[in-house]
């Protein structure tokens, strides 16, 4: 059985049922029985969009065979020939949009896509440049969540001497933020001529970035005999001059080794919760690693495998490029990236990562 006969074979189901969720909801006795209406109401919604798309498929479709009839037929009105030769390059395109959506929307759903998220950023490999760049890759995030209209708010900062970060941690709140984020974690490698550079040369330095989904208090439960705390004064701007109490916390969690650390706010039991959340944040990540390492060890893709080695984007300054390494894109646009205009990388990888999803899960049948 084909792609088409799989998608379409279960487009059917679907159909059905909506068409039964529409006869339900319209029933009077359903009305009048609130509980059961809205779960009918849950359903309508999430059929919805499904729904839609199945009907801008076929009407795209419909068209493209009435272009392809007129093509391979007898006509001679050389207007209405030309008309059809003009727009069927445009209307397969669309067949193959709607059908991808179609394809997209059928997909099981990431439970993880509506959680909000902890951003982690290190400087790695360079020195003083991967600080510099770790510091501007965080303020590149922050525009973009700005102008997603997402709240971003710092739980950790460690600074180094001439404006870059060491490490900064920040929890990231809004909308879907987790599956417009979920494809920025890795290695991301820069290529410039750094400020203390006196002779031009071009060097190359790397960053990690961590997205780890936010987990709820009940997702991953924490015991205070299996934490270690210690309590220290802040560092940096605003920190030891300022705040003369041991108000910073740095949580241990026995059982793994994991650390956090949290210094933003002057109350050492805000800093408390707030370590506790990227705590529980990390554990959550851990514990889904180790159930997708059980289920496909032999997974290579960042989503699958969680693997944070590997080098994932290249941001080549004197180019003005920025290359995704995974999906083999590459955008000149590399200011307006910096900029928080990652839109359309952050797309593309949603697109092609999406694609091999659907190619797992709808790949060619005996």
């Amino acid at each position: 059985m084909s792609i088409k006969e799989t998608v379409l074979k279960q487009l059917e189901s679907i159909v059905h049922q909506f068409r039964n969720v529409e006869e339900q909801m319209a029933d009077p006795s359903v009305i009048a029985d609130t509980k059961r209406y809205n779960g009918l109401a849950k359903q309508y919604r999430e059929l919805e969009p499904i729904i839609a798309a199945h009907k801008e498929y076929h009407s795209a479709n419909d068209d493209l065979t009435e272009y392809e009839s007129l093509l391979a037929g007898k006509n001679e009105d050389p207007e209405l020939l030309e008309m059809a030769r003009e727009a069927l390059p445009e209307t397969k395109e669309a067949v193959e949009k709607a059908f991808f959506d179609l394809q997209r929307l059928l997909l099981p759903k990431d439970p993880l896509d509506g959680k909000n998220v902890i951003l982690e950023i290190r400087a790695g490999t360079g020195g003083d440049e991967a600080g510099l760049f770790a510091a501007e890759m965080f303020r590149a995030y922050q525009r973009f969540s700005e102008a997603n209209g997402w709240k971003m708010t710092v739980s950790s900062v460690n600074e180094s001497g001439i404006g870059g970060f060491k490490e900064v941690s920040a929890v990231v709140e809004g909308t879907d933020v987790f599956s417009q984020l979920k494809y920025e974690s890795g290695t991301h490698r820069v290529q410039r001529v750094p400020k203390t550079e006196s002779q031009g040369r071009v060097h190359t330095s790397a960053i990690t970035v961590a997205i780890l989904a936010e987990a709820e208090d009940v997702g991953i439960e924490v015991k205070e005999t299996d934490l270690k705390v210690d309590t220290y004064r802040s560092s940096g701007a605003g920190g030891q001059h300022v705040n003369t109490t041991d108000s910073a916390v740095r949580l241990t969690h026995l059982p793994t080794g994991v650390v956090v650390q949290c210094q933003d706010e002057r109350s050492q039991i805000k800093n408390k919760e707030k370590a506790l959340k990227a705590l529980r944040a990390h554990l959550y990540d851990l514990k889904l690693r180790e159930q997708q390492e059980q289920i496909a060890a032999d997974r290579k893709n960042m989503v699958g495998s969680g693997d944070r080695s590997e080098k994932i984007r290249t941001y080549n300054f004197p180019q003005g490029r920025v290359t995704d390494h995974r999906i083999k894109v590459t955008l000149y646009q590399l200011d307006d990236f910096m900029n928080g205009g990652m839109k359309e990388m952050i797309e593309a990888c949603r697109t092609n990562f999406e694609a091999r999803r659907i190619n797992e899960a709808f790949g060619e049948q005996d």
